[in-house]
C-alpha cells in the first residue's frame, strides 16, 4: 500500500500533522508512507520514522506552470492508494485530483468535496487537552469515537551527532549548565503575533528575577536588529544572563540548541511547537486574535501553560471569536500588561524552581 500525506502550511502545521503518519504507520505498518512538505520545512521532519520519504513542494512549482505540471504528472506516476490532504488549498486539491488514489480524504469544503472520496467536517471544541490542532488532524485517519482515545503528540527526532554538537556549541560560547537555560520565542511570525518589545522585556526581566536563568534569544539573521531592542529594554542585570549571539544558524541547530534547553516562553508559533516536541516545559503569550483552544496543545497549567487576553479581559471580545480581532491585534496588545501576564508567570516560574533542574541533556524535568 502506498499513502500519501500533504502539508503546505508553516513549520508548526507540518510538525503537528506527523501524527497523521504516525497513526497511519501504526494502522498500516508495511505501508510506503510520503510526506508532502514545502522545501522549507523539512529540517523539523528529518530522521522521523513514521514515514519512508519527504516530497518536497519548490517554490518553483508556484512560480512555473510547466514545472509545476511535471510535478503533477510525477505524483500521478507514483500510483498512491491513499491520499490525506491536511492543507486543503488549491495547489494540495490538484495535487490529489491528479494522483488518481482511488480512496483520497481531506476536510470538508463545499466547493472541494467533488475532489475527495472522504471529507472530514473540522470541529471547533476540543475533547481533549491535546488541542483542536491535534484532534482535528486525527480525524482524517481515526473515527470520532477512537479520537479521545488514541492521541498522540508530534515528535522530532534528533541524532546523537546532532545532539553533541549543540552541546559543545553552547560549552563553546559560555552557556553553563550551573543555571537554568530558557530559550525565548521573542519574535512572532508577523508584528500581529508578536508582544510589543516592552512587554516581552519585561517578561524577560520576571523570568531572571525568579529563576535566576541563563537566557536564550530565538531569532533569525533578518530579525537581530529587533530582537535586539528588545535586549536593549531589559534591565542591566537581565542583559548579563542574555546570550544575544548565540543562536542557531539553521533550523535543525536551532532544535539541537533547543534539546538542551529547560523550557521556551514567549510568542506562540511553531518556537512553541518543536519544544513541545522535544517534551520542554513551555509557557505561550498568545497573541490577542488566535484563538486558543486551537493550539495550547497538551496544557496542564504545570509542564504547559499559556496566558491570552481573552482570559483576562473577555470583556473586550464580547460576543466576537478572536479571529474576528486580527484587524485590532496592535491595539488589543497594548491591554495585555506586563502586569498581567508576569503574575502567572511567575506561578509558572515557581513550579519550574520546586520540580525541574537545569539541562543535562535531557528533560529538564526530574
Amino acid at each position: 500500500m502506498k499513502i500519501l500525506v500533504i502539508q503546505q502550511k508553516m513549520i508548526g502545521d507540518v510538525l503537528t500533522s506527523t501524527i497523521i503518519c504516525e497513526t497511519l504507520r501504526m494502522q498500516y505498518p508495511n505501508a510506503k508512507i510520503a510526506y508532502l512538505v514545502n522545501s522549507n520545512t523539512t529540517p523539523v521532519i528529518e530522521q522521523n520514522p513514521f514515514f519512508d520519504h519527504i516530497i518536497e513542494f519548490k517554490n518553483e512549482y508556484r512560480k512555473n506552470k510547466k514545472l509545476f505540471f511535471q510535478f503533477l504528472m510525477s505524483i500521478r506516476a507514483s500510483k498512491y492508494d491513499l491520499v490525506i490532504d491536511a492543507y486543503g488549498k488549491l495547489e494540495s486539491n490538484l495535487i490529489t485530483a491528479f494522483s488518481k488514489a482511488p480512496k483520497k480524504i481531506s476536510y470538508y469544503k463545499w466547493y472541494t468535496q467533488w475532489i475527495y472520496t472522504t471529507s472530514i467536517h473540522r470541529q471547533v471544541a476540543p475533547i481533549t487537552n491535546a488541542s483542536i490542532a491535534i484532534e482535528n488532524r486525527l480525524r482524517l485517519v481515526l473515527p470520532e469515537k477512537e479520537i479521545a482515545n488514541h492521541i498522540l503528540s508530534p515528535k522530532i527526532f534528533l541524532t546523537d551527532q546532532e545532539q553533541q554538537e549543540a552541546k559543545t556549541f553552547l560549552t563553546q560560547h559560555g552557556v553553563s549548565n550551573e543555571s537554568p537555560l530558557f530559550m525565548i520565542s521573542v519574535l512572532g511570525s508577523s508584528p500581529n503575533k508578536t508582544l510589543p518589545f516592552s512587554q516581552m522585556a519585561a517578561v524577560i526581566d520576571e523570568i531572571v528575577a525568579t529563576t535566576d536563568a541563563n537566557i536564550l534569544f530565538n531569532y533569525i539573521p533578518n530579525q537581530e536588529k529587533d530582537a535586539k531592542k528588545v535586549y536593549q529594554l531589559t534591565t542591566k542585570k537581565t542583559q548579563e544572563k542574555i546570550h544575544f549571539t548565540v543562536f542557531g544558524k539553521s533550523l535543525r541547530q536551532f532544535i539541537g540548541i533547543l534539546y538542551h534547553c529547560d523550557g521556551l516562553i514567549g510568542n506562540e508559533g511553531g518556537a512553541v511547537n518543536m519544544a513541545k516536541a522535544l517534551q520542554k516545559p513551555t509557557f505561550t503569550i498568545f497573541s490577542p486574535w488566535i484563538i486558543k483552544e486551537d493550539w495550547n496543545m497538551f496544557e496542564d497549567g504545570i509542564l504547559h501553560d499559556s496566558i491570552h487576553l481573552i482570559d483576562i479581559k473577555p470583556e473586550l471580545y464580547g460576543q466576537k471569536l478572536p479571529s474576528e480581532m486580527k484587524k485590532q491585534s496592535i491595539a488589543l496588545y497594548r491591554e495585555f500588561s506586563p502586569e498581567l501576564i508576569t503574575h502567572k508567570l511567575k506561578l509558572y516560574l515557581n513550579n519550574f524552581n520546586e520540580n525541574l533542574k537545569p539541562s543535562n541533556g535531557n528533560s529538564g524535568i526530574r
